[in-house]
């Protein structure tokens, strides 16, 4: 059953390969392209530039591209992980993540300025994925440094706050997040394309919102500070903003910047369960999808979907059956060691488990979990036993933050390498 749980997994990062997608939601016939619900003649404009940001990047950016060519080409800006082959026409950084490197900062110096020369004859097309927070970053403040950022992301990352929190905090302090990159082409026409890894209908979080209108005030970013005692953390020249009220508001849907702005959604959380919830069916499984968990702490999520999980069961006995979850769970960083939050969420089921017919599989459809070289895990009723034979405890591993060393013992760990998407993570629970 851990073979299928992990068959299932590879079966839904499948469904969901970018240029099929893509290729149903942005169309060509001619030099009429349609994008975002509307009809757009390419030969209107002078130039198109495009921005591609995330762990999709490549793959949004190589669709754009054979979507346009052969009579049309963009100008881009390509940001992600390390691209597996040049992309003509397209200058590309390497982003860091989960924290900003100096290409991350060279990234968002070189859009701001290729930004600063769009006008009314520039369409352009931003490509938008998960990890863009980091991948992408310059301050507000040029006075501001890269080790300020670094230690700023390092704070968000490991307090223990959702990720809609954590960005509301960026956002109030970079030049590249909360509609600041569409104001920055405020007179161009612009379509965002976006691969969301953020809870549906929270759009403005994805790579914190870039190019949309921010529903997030100031008040927002000094509530969360103080709720997660995160000043303590920040350096002096960030720490000092939010203690002398000197944060910079971001752009409101009011903003000309927004009048000639579409977005589009290609993939969120819907997608994903629902690519899921057919190779379920496929493998003979009952299947229901419940995302109620997106941003609760691993214990708390883990013990709801495994009860939701006996009901189920209960229900069709004669039947195996399947629990989905999209979503993020909150793992706090409370050790030294290699792991994720689906590497976390999977080791603190394991207890639970023990000795019952159930299998759990978490990982993220980027390929990468938290610190470390996997997705995720899986683990069934006997990982307890396999583990303890082989003298290892999961409640040790879990505190020191090391989850993904005790899977690689086990030879449980999920290892698919970035798989070029990046929607949200999925949790796969079966009873037979």
């Amino acid at each position: 059953m851990k073979q299928t749980a992990q068959r299932v997994f590879l079966e839904t990062l499948a469904a969901i390969e970018i240029p099929t997608v893509f290729g149903r939601k942005l169309d060509r016939t001619g030099s009429v392209a349609q994008a975002a619900g509307a009809a757009i003649d390419l030969r209107e404009f002078r130039e198109i530039v495009a921005i591609a940001i995330g762990k999709a990047s490549f793959a949004m950016a190589e669709a754009l591209n054979e979507i346009l060519a052969p009579e049309y080409r963009a100008d881009g800006i390509l940001v992600g992980p390390a691209p597996p082959r040049p992309l003509p026409g397209w200058k590309s950084f390497i982003g860091g993540h989960p924290l900003p490197s100096a290409e991350s900062f060279a990234a968002g110096r070189a859009i701001l300025d290729r930004l600063a020369r769009c006008d009314e004859h520039t369409l352009v097309f931003f490509l938008i994925s998960g990890g863009g927070s980091a991948m992408v970053e310059q301050p507000l403040d040029q006075s501001i440094t890269l080790e300020d950022f670094q230690k700023l992301h390092l704070a968000l990352v490991t307090c223990g706050a959702p990720i809609e929190e954590i960005n509301v905090i960026r956002k109030h302090l970079s030049a590249t997040k909360g509609g600041r990159l569409a104001t920055a082409a405020s007179r161009a026409t612009k379509i965002t394309l976006a691969i969301s890894d953020v809870p549906q209908g929270q759009e403005s979080a994805l790579a914190s919102g870039p190019t949309l209108p921010d529903p997030t005030t100031i008040q927002d970013a000094e509530r969360i500070a103080s709720e997660y005692d995160l000043l303590p953390k920040l350096p002096a020249s960030l720490r000092s903003l939010f203690e002398h009220h000197a944060l910079v508001e971001t752009p409101k849907p009011d903003d000309p910047a927004f009048a000639r702005s579409q977005f589009e959604l290609l993939l969120g959380e819907h997608d994903l369960t629902h690519a899921c919830h057919r190779a379920c069916e496929a493998e003979g499984f009952i299947c229901l999808a419940d995302n109620s968990t997106d941003s609760w702490p691993i214990e708390k999520a883990a013990d709801h979907l495994l009860a939701l999980l006996r009901v189920l069961k209960k229900d069709n006995p004669r039947r195996p059956v399947a629990l989905l979850a999209g979503g993020e769970v909150s793992s706090p960083v409370t050790g030294e060691g290699i792991g994720g939050r689906n590497l976390a969420f999977t080791l603190a089921c394991v207890p639970k488990i023990a000795g019952k017919r159930i299998v759990v599989l978490s990982a993220g459809t980027d390929g990468i979990d938290g610190n470390s070289p996997a997705a995720g895990a899986v683990a069934d009723g006997e990982t307890l036993g396999r583990a303890r034979k082989a003298g290892i405890e999961p409640a040790e591993f879990l505190h020191r933050s090391d989850a993904y060393n005790f899977f690689k013992i086990l030879g449980d760990e999920i290892v698919t390498g970035p798989t070029g998407n990046n929607l949200r993570d999925l949790r796969i629970l079966l009873a037979y």
